[in-house]
């Protein structure tokens, strides 16, 4: 797995930009991933145990949705 944050999206996710906009504040870089893209962004999402977006993921651990304060337990733990 990678060291940086991803972010599985897809367009039309009101939550997706949520958590792109709190990433972008707290000055964190992000890849975003489009779900509806690729189809294997799909199963990287489900290999975390998930099914819906947005999925914010670093290394082997992710979120699920707009959650602020796991997002950054996300980050402060992996640094």
């Amino acid at each position: 797995m990678s060291n940086h944050v991803i972010v599985y999206s897809a367009k039309g996710c009101k939550d997706c930009e949520y958590v792109k906009e709190y990433l972008k504040q707290e000055e964190i870089a992000f890849e975003v991933r489009d779900i509806m893209a690729k189809p294997e962004y799909q199963q990287e999402v489900e290999k975390f145990g998930f099914m819906g977006i947005p999925v914010t993921a670093l290394g082997n651990k992710a979120v699920k949705g707009f959650n602020p304060m796991e997002i950054k337990k996300l980050i402060d733990t992996a640094e």
